[in-house]
């Protein structure tokens, strides 16, 4: 069992270290550019991720002491959830009433044209819009 562990211990760190360096922003990468890191994590198996937890990343603590994105960069505030955003929660209410809208004026197209082929069946003839 312990030589198991000792197998997947590093394994899971290297994997853990190799999935964060990909998903780090290219700005955010210290030292090197993002492609030297992930040789590096994969080349030097226990050492380049410990490396690269300590010093390949810029890790800032927020308010609260947690790491997050949303309050780095000089402060402000990035939001994180698109329904804690007013800005999103605006352009859907905006696309709802043009979406509204045009269901409106398909359904009074609709009501023309089926009142047009009533008339045609009753032999009437078409009025002029």
């Amino acid at each position: 069992m312990l030589r198991v562990l000792m197998f997947l211990v590093p394994l899971a760190l290297v994997i853990f270290a190799f999935i964060d360096c990909l998903n780090t922003p290219e700005d955010e990468v210290k030292h090197l550019p993002k492609i030297a890191w992930v040789f590096i994590i994969l080349l030097f198996w226990v050492v380049g991720p410990i490396v690269w937890l300590v010093a390949g990343k810029n890790r800032q603590l927020a308010v609260g002491g947690r790491t997050s994105p949303e309050w780095q960069r000089g402060g402000r505030a990035r939001y994180v959830a698109p329904d804690d955003n007013p800005e999103f929660l605006k352009s859907l209410a905006e696309e709802n009433e043009k979406d509204e809208q045009l269901l409106k004026n398909w359904e009074a197209d609709l009501r023309r044209r089926e009142e047009e082929l009533r008339r045609k069946e009753r032999g009437e003839e078409p009025k002029d819009s």
